[in-house]
């Protein structure tokens, strides 16, 4: 068992009833979380059956490469993140900071393929609007409206967890986490980078793949 928070919110009887409503509280938030990103599968999703053909050929233009790239980037973070959090409960500073930092560095570098899968989608013409692709189907729009939608939104996701990561690095390097007890705080960041990272193994398959059979 983890050490629960030293200080303990006057409206809490006591530390473990503040470490579960903490987490009360970030599920809470992940729900909300997952019907904002809901509305644009299940928009990827009608629009699929109605346009199957021009979606697979907007499929067929994704960067089949790079997206699986990040998705073994991102399923690597999470292992990290993940022994992150073992190492703090094993009192493991050190590992703690270094974890978190490949974590960091992992979740930088899929931002950073992103950025030039950004690059290729521009100069091949794949932003919807009247200089979009003539090549193809007139409904591929659609497609890359949702591509353009769903990624930045999880990219600025990715963003946030980034930030927030960067905050558990300087607390664990100065001894903050364990001293005060605050292992929640990261369990917590680690159920939100999990989430982020669960967000994109549902879109790389929508993304990159359904359309590639046809």
């Amino acid at each position: 068992m983890f050490e629960e928070p030293s200080i303990v919110a006057e409206q809490f009887e006591d530390a473990s009833q503040q470490a579960e409503a903490s987490r009360l509280g970030l599920w809470t938030f992940l729900a909300t979380e997952v019907l904002f990103f809901g509305v644009v599968l299940l928009a990827y999703v009608v629009y699929w059956h109605v346009y199957p053909a021009d979606f697979a050929a907007a499929c067929k233009r994704t960067n089949l490469v790079l997206g699986t790239l990040n998705s073994v980037i991102l399923v690597t973070s999470s292992l990290t993140m993940a022994l992150a959090v073992q190492s703090d409960l094993a009192r493991q500073r050190k590992q703690v900071v270094i974890l978190l930092m490949v974590t960091i560095l992992l979740g930088a570098s899929f931002l950073g393929v992103k950025v030039v899968e950004y690059s290729e989608d521009i100069t091949e013409r794949l932003l919807p609007g009247p200089n979009f692709a003539s090549d193809l189907p007139l409904h591929s729009q659609l497609f890359f409206c949702l591509y353009w939608i769903a990624t930045a939104l999880h990219g600025v996701h990715l963003i946030i967890g980034l930030c927030v990561l960067s905050v558990m690095v300087i607390l664990a390097g100065r001894g903050k986490l364990m001293a005060g007890g605050r292992h929640t705080w990261l369990e917590l960041s680690g159920l939100y980078w999990h989430f982020v990272d669960i967000v994109w193994i549902l879109l790389y398959p929508l993304l990159y793949l359904l359309g590639r059979h046809l």
